[in-house]
């Protein structure tokens, strides 16, 4: 982790980005949102500060995921609305049993079990085939595995 990974990304530049991403003009957004083009400019350039219930608003319009959500609270100096838990927590025990499967599923095929961020989940899910392929391409703590459409990713040491 390089010390750009750790600098806050601004609030602004999210809600440009998801803007963006969703093809659409500030004053599409700003209209949707019920709130002038002109604060919405502001907040994108960082000259005014949102509240939490804006900030909730635009990404209710954007129709952003959760973890998108928290992330853009966080960057407004919020703290976040959404819990995230771990994929081992007891209340995911009939999710972990479902992966599970589906991994087992696909034998002999190496398969990855990735999150929403482009990491492998946890060592322990990738199935024998697929560490077999991960284990000689790079040191334990993180080993960069090919997937099958032959994106590069990381694979955290569990």
């Amino acid at each position: 982790m390089t010390p750009l990974d750790l600098a806050p990304v601004p609030v602004g530049l999210l809600l440009r980005e998801w803007r963006a991403a969703r093809r659409l003009s500030q004053l599409d957004l700003a209209l949707d949102a019920n709130i002038s083009a002109r604060h919405l400019s502001c907040i994108e350039t960082g000259k005014s500060q949102p509240s939490r219930t804006l900030l909730m608003r635009l990404a209710d319009v954007l129709d952003m995921p959760l973890r998108e959500r928290n992330a853009l609270l966080r960057a407004g100096g919020y703290a976040p609305s959404y819990p995230e838990s771990g994929l081992d927590t007891p209340a995911l025990g009939r999710i972990n049993q479902a992966i599970a499967f589906i991994l087992e599923q696909q034998e002999p095929y190496p398969a990855f079990l990735m999150n929403g961020t482009g990491t492998c989940w946890r060592r322990t899910r990738r199935r024998s085939a697929s560490a077999t392929s991960c284990s000689t391409v790079g040191p334990a703590s993180t080993r960069t595995c090919c997937a099958p459409c032959s994106i590069r990713t990381t694979c955290a040491a569990a």
